[in-house]
């Protein structure tokens, strides 16, 4: 299991456009589609990744939590499911029905919107304000697969609410740590 985290860059860029199927209706959606008055929440994740599954549980509850207030998730798998077929879109359709996914599960198979957003791991997160201005990237807490920390959502919780209080971001961003993309 690869130790690999978010890429720092700097914040402030644009969301990249994308138009991507969604694997359960079978519907291009674009970044309109998934980004709802107050910002959204890209997430860049896989079925096959341990890290992932750690916290899908907690990304179904942040995302039932915040789209009623208007912060729209999305989430995209752009790993290779010629190597991975774990990944394929016929199983994150089965995935996405069964956690009951309040947001739409994209597949980039060509990983071109993955690297628009210089994702480098899964799950790997970027946090849009009202404005499209990415102002955060980072964990969603600090739990991993066999530590002991409580898997709370606590620090995308923590952005999420100074989102919906117009506050600036004043805290220290810790990368996520995941599985790294399955590159082409």
């Amino acid at each position: 299991m690869a130790r690999t985290p978010t890429t720092q860059i700097p914040l402030g860029f644009k969301a990249p456009e994308f138009t991507l199927p969604d694997v359960v209706s079978g519907k291009n959606i674009t970044l309109s589609d998934v980004t709802l008055k107050n910002g959204v929440v890209v997430m860049f994740i896989c079925n096959h990744c341990p890290f992932v599954v750690h916290v899908i549980d907690q990304l179904v509850s942040l995302a039932e939590d915040y789209m009623s207030k208007e912060i729209g998730f999305v989430a995209i798998s752009a790993n290779d499911v010629e190597n991975y077929p774990d990944d394929s879109p016929d199983k994150m359709k089965v995935l996405a029905i069964d956690s009951n996914f309040p947001f739409h599960y994209l597949y980039d198979e060509t990983q071109e919107v993955a690297k628009a957003y210089d994702a480098a791991c899964t799950p790997d997160f970027s946090v849009f304000d009202k404005n499209s201005t990415c102002i955060y990237r980072g964990q969603i807490d600090g739990s991993r697969p066999g530590n002991e920390i409580e898997n709370d959502g606590k620090d995308m919780r923590k952005v999420l609410n100074y989102i919906l209080e117009n506050r600036t971001l004043d805290f220290e961003q810790l990368p996520s740590i995941g599985c790294n993309i399955k590159w082409k």
